[in-house]
């Protein structure tokens, strides 16, 4: 109650060169339609591009759709980026096709969570309130 002011924000992205979005933009919808603040950053762009519209937005968490095969790539470089640049305090968490052996990795990289194709988008709903902008210490 009261840590932060407004709502959840979601930077929801396509990395790489995958061009299918389909389920980005209804994972994107979901999200807004619980309530949270949605910016979708369209196809093709660049972890840089992810971190950097992500770090203007204030965004809370970074939502990314990959179905190309490039997702160890792409996820450490935003997880590095944001360390970076002092913001890895935005979760990240993604969805996509990923193989079940790649999960625990990309965890330790830093990754919040993976959803795998069949999650409901009320199970991702339900895991971005309980996960994103959880309570803080107030001060500093």
């Amino acid at each position: 109650m009261g840590v932060a002011a407004g709502p959840i924000r979601v930077v929801v992205a396509k990395p790489g060169l995958d061009g299918h979005d389909r389920g980005a933009k209804v994972i994107a919808r979901a999200l807004r339609d619980a309530g949270m603040e949605v910016i979708y950053t369209g196809l093709h762009q660049t972890p840089e591009q992810v971190v950097d519209t992500a770090i203007q937005e204030d965004a809370d968490a970074i939502g990314l759709s990959i179905l190309s095969g490039a997702h160890n790539t792409l996820f450490a470089r935003v997880i590095e980026l944001l360390a970076e640049r002092d913001a890895a305090d935005i979760k990240v968490f993604g969805g996509g096709i990923i193989p079940e052996g790649d999960i625990a990795p990309l965890k330790e990289k830093g990754v919040a969570e993976i959803f795998t194709p069949g999650a409901t988008t009320a199970s991702i709903v339900d895991w971005v309130r309980a996960n994103v902008r959880q309570p803080a210490a107030s001060g500093g």
